[in-house]
C-alpha cells in the first residue's frame, strides 16, 4: 500500500519501525500564546481549530490514569496584585506567576526540601482505584477511532522531582541521599506500571508508545549526571520498559528540552528509544550525528530548528534539506523542536507546512 493510501497511524508506525514510506506526516505542535496573537492579526481564523486550518496532525492521542500526586496539596493564594499571583500549588510548591505574559514559573519555596519530606509525597503516589477516571473507557473508545498514534502516559522520574523540590534541593538529594532518590524513582516507576496495567487491557487496539516528560536540561547539558542516572534512574525506566514489553509495546519516548545529549545513551540502554523534540539550540545538536552514533534503535520526533522558521523561506528550505537523509531513512518524524515562536509570520509557517506536505522520497 502506498503511503498516500495509509492512515496517519499506519504511516507513523511504518516510519518508526523502518517499514518503508514515501512522505512525512504534517505535524503541528502549537505556538506560544503570543504567536497565536500574531497569527490572528495576520489572518488565522479565530473560530477554526488550528489543526484543521493547517491541515496537520498532532503528535498523538494520549490516554492514562491519573498519575500525579493524589491527593494533591491544598492550593492557596499567598499574595496577589494586578501583575502577578504568588500561590502554593497542588504539588506543594510556592510559585510566582505573572498574569500578562508567557513565562516559566518562578518557584520561591518547596514542601519537599530534603529526604525527610519524601514520605509525605510517597503516600500520595500510591496506586488505587481513585486514580481511574470515571470516563476512562469513553476516552479509550475515542482514542481507538482517532487516526493518530495512541500514547500511554508514564510518570516523570526526574522532571517531576525537580519541580517538586527545585534544582538545588534536588541536587542535594541526588548526591547526599541517592538511596532515597532511587526510592522516589522506583515509586514513580511502580505507579507507571500499575497505570499501564489499568489502561492496556481496556483498549481494543494496542498503544503505539509510552511517553514521559523530563525537562532536565539547559544549554550546558542535563543536571542529572550519567552516573546518577545509571544508579538511580535507569532501574525505573527498565522496569517500565519490561512492563511495556509484556504488553507488546516496543516504543518509549521522552520529552526533554535543552541539551540532553549526555543522557541519550543511558536512556537508550534503559529502554527509552524515542527522543523528543531534540532541540537544536545554540549547542547545535545534530540529529544526523545522533543516528550515526546510536544507530536505528534511536528514533527521533522533532529535530527541525524552530528558529529557521523566523529567518525566511530560504532558511526554511535549507533546514528541510538538512533533515532529508533522516526523513528518507525512517525512525525520524519531522517536527519543530519546540513551540513556534512569535517571530514566525503566519505566511511562512504555512509555507513550511506546505513544503513538508509536498515532500516525496
Amino acid at each position: 500500500m502506498g503511503s498516500s493510501m495509509k492512515s496517519y497511524r499506519e504511516l507513523w508506525r511504518d516510519i518508526m519501525f523502518y517499514r518503508g514510506h514515501d512522505r512525512m506526516p504534517v505535524v503541528h505542535w502549537r505556538g506560544w500564546p503570543e504567536t497565536r496573537e500574531r497569527w490572528l492579526k495576520e489572518g488565522l481564523p479565530p473560530d477554526v481549530e488550528e489543526m484543521e486550518y493547517f491541515r496537520a496532525v498532532p503528535t498523538g492521542h494520549s490516554v492514562s490514569v491519573e498519575l500525579g500526586l493524589r491527593p494533591g496539596f491544598t492550593e492557596e493564594t499567598i499574595e496577589e496584585t494586578a501583575e502577578y499571583r504568588v500561590f502554593r500549588d497542588a504539588s506543594g510548591v510556592v510559585q510566582k506567576a505573572w498574569k500578562h505574559q508567557s513565562n516559566i514559573p518562578h518557584y520561591t519555596d518547596f514542601t519537599f526540601k530534603t529526604a525527610r519530606d519524601w514520605p509525605e509525597y510517597k503516600k500520595r503516589l500510591q496506586p488505587g482505584p481513585e486514580r481511574i477516571p470515571a470516563d476512562l473507557d469513553e476516552k479509550l473508545r475515542a482514542a481507538e477511532v482517532r487516526d493518530c498514534p495512541i500514547i500511554i502516559r508514564i510518570c516523570s522520574l526526574m522532571g517531576w522531582v525537580r519541580n517538586w523540590m527545585g534544582v538545588e534541593n534536588f541536587a542535594y538529594l541526588m548526591y547526599d541521599d541517592p538511596d532515597v532518590y532511587a526510592d522516589v524513582v522506583n515509586t514513580l516507576a511502580d505507579l507507571s506500571c500499575w497505570g499501564i496495567d489499568q489502561v492496556v487491557p481496556r483498549l481494543k487496539v494496542k498503544p503505539d508508545l509510552a511517553f514521559g516528560w523530563e525537562d532536565i536540561s539547559g544549554k550546558s547539558g542535563p543536571f542529572v549526571s550519567p552516573s546518577v542516572f545509571k544508579r538511580c534512574v535507569a532501574p525505573g525506566y527498565r522496569k517500565i520498559r519490561d512492563k511495556l514489553e509484556s504488553h507488546g509495546i516496543h516504543l518509549m519516548a521522552v520529552d526533554s528540552d535543552g541539551d540532553g545529549r549526555a543522557l541519550i545513551g543511558p536512556w537508550l540502554e534503559a529502554g527509552v528509544n524515542i527522543q523528543f523534540p531534540v532541540e537544536i539550540g545554540t549547542w547545535q545538536t545534530d540529529p544526523m550525528e545522533l543516528r550515526r552514533r546510536y544507530g536505528r534503535e534511536l528514533r527521533i520526533i522533532g529535530g527541525y530548528n524552530k528558529l529557521a522558521l523566523e529567518k525566511g523561506r530560504a532558511a526554511i528550505d535549507a533546514e528541510l534539506e538538512r533533515r532529508l537523509p533522516l526523513m528518507k531513512e525512517g525512525g525520524f518524524l519531522l517536527a519543530p523542536d519546540h513551540l513556534i515562536t512569535p517571530g514566525v509570520p503566519l505566511a511562512d509557517y504555512l509555507y513550511y507546512l506546505d513544503r513538508v506536505r509536498q515532500l516525496r522520497f
